[in-house]
């Protein structure tokens, strides 16, 4: 039977017990890298990770969703592996995010809910000391970038420069505009760019894979779509849906009429990804890059419309009596289960599923694995590498469940029984 331990409200004292269990005494979370091990594949694959914002499983195609259109997100999975049951630690972007990057908990550096604008002036960040894994495959001679979302600290200190992305594009907050976004230069300029945002951060995506060519890179591209506000996009992402027959979830007193709109805006939205994404893997074959690179492909954690009466992710608010009531915190697994994706060497097979219960903690250690770049010392390790899995080869001996953890406080306090 598989299992999700979670914990709200007492996330604090829960992650004492796994920094004991995991990390070990006298660990911290920042580590010493290794030098460049002269074992590395050759030639070593490059690492292209898709992060979409607010984007859960059921919306693609290749997870079921009939109503979808998201033909070339699916490439992804009818090409390479589709992970059936994958769960972020947190309903929410900064902490999942900071597990995303540095494979710990977001309580173990600091982040337990969104960072808000507030607490990005008064210093709440991914520390400095924290390695991310995209700092491991700099040390070892990998050209990295990061496009598009931070959303773990706007102060200096915390830029994404300071943790392992040799270059950046995008916005440091939360979010930005849908339809021409302002966004910060490779130089780091800030200025609005025309255009949807996500062909904006695809076409800088394309110059980052372009630039020096043979040297192996690690491009993570973090889209602000499909979050809210979910428009204004393109006529030829919005047309498929405008008047689209979606299917809903059946909840006593759902605004049905609202919750239909929303998925349709929805959906425009993530076809707006899809389209982009086809782009990217189109540029992929198109060079050869397909054959030497890893592609990943998942969002910050799930979503909801109308399910369990909710709207948005784990501090959702209620759309039921015709009402948008009050935040309501959750850990409900739509709000935990992000898409995730893999194609590319060191992939066996072609649509095959993997079942296995899977974390974001484990992307650390995987993408390392998979660049063959030894894990630095004193680096987390609660996480476990998905290679073997990724090969195809039976693990008898996985985990059967999951920590999750959210203190919701920008809204609420959670009381979760």
């Amino acid at each position: 039977m598989r299992r999700l331990v979670v914990a709200t409200s007492l996330a604090a004292v829960f992650i004492v017990g796994v920094a004991g269990d995991y990390l070990g005494a006298g660990q911290t979370p920042g580590a010493r890298l290794p030098t460049l091990d002269s074992r590395l594949p050759n030639p070593r694959p490059n690492l292209l990770m898709i992060v979409t914002d607010d984007q859960a499983s059921w919306t693609l195609g290749s997870y079921g969703n009939a109503d979808a259109r998201t033909s070339q997100i699916d490439r992804l999975a009818a090409e390479g592996v589709r992970f059936a049951n994958v769960f972020t630690p947190s309903p929410v972007c900064s902490p999942s995010r900071a597990t995303l990057l540095a494979g710990l908990y977001g309580t173990q550096v600091g982040i337990t809910d969104w960072i808000n604008p507030d607490e990005a002036e008064a210093g709440v960040g991914l520390p400095p000391e924290t390695t991310t894994w995209a700092e491991a495959l700099q040390r070892a001679g990998y050209r990295t970038g990061l496009v598009g979302k931070w959303h773990l600290g706007s102060q200096p200190r915390f830029h994404p420069t300071r943790h392992g992305y040799g270059s950046f594009f995008g916005f440091l907050g939360g979010g930005t505009e849908p339809m021409n976004p302002r966004l910060s230069d490779e130089a780091g300029v800030e200025r609005v760019f025309p255009g949807p945002e996500p062909d904006v951060l695809t076409e800088a995506a394309l110059r980052f894979i372009a630039q020096e060519p043979g040297r192996p890179f690690a491009l993570s591209l973090h889209y602000r779509a499909p979050h809210t506000p979910y428009g204004p996009v393109p006529e030829q992402d919005l047309a498929p849906f405008r008047e689209a027959a979606v299917a809903i979830p059946v909840f006593p007193g759902l605004d049905q009429a609202q919750v239909r709109q929303w998925t349709r805006e929805y959906f425009a939205s993530i076809h707006s990804i899809d389209r982009n994404v086809g782009r990217l893997l189109d540029t992929l074959q198109q060079t050869g890059l397909d054959k030497t690179t890893v592609v990943i492909f998942t969002s910050d954690h799930g979503y909801n419309i109308g399910h369990h009466g909710l709207h948005s992710k784990g501090n959702g608010t209620w759309i039921v009596g015709g009402v948008n009531g009050p935040a309501m915190p959750n850990m409900f697994d739509t709000s935990l289960r992000p898409p995730f994706l893999v194609r590319g060497p060191g992939v066996a097979g072609a649509a095959r599923v993997v079942s296995e219960m899977v974390s974001f903690e484990d992307i650390y250690p995987t993408a390392l694995s998979l660049a063959g770049v030894p894990m630095p010392v004193d680096a987390p390790r609660h996480g476990r590498d998905l290679a073997p899995l990724l090969r195809g080869e039976a693990m008898p001996q996985w985990r059967d469940a999951v920590y999750g953890q959210y203190d919701i406080h920008h809204y609420a306090i959670a009381h979760c029984g």
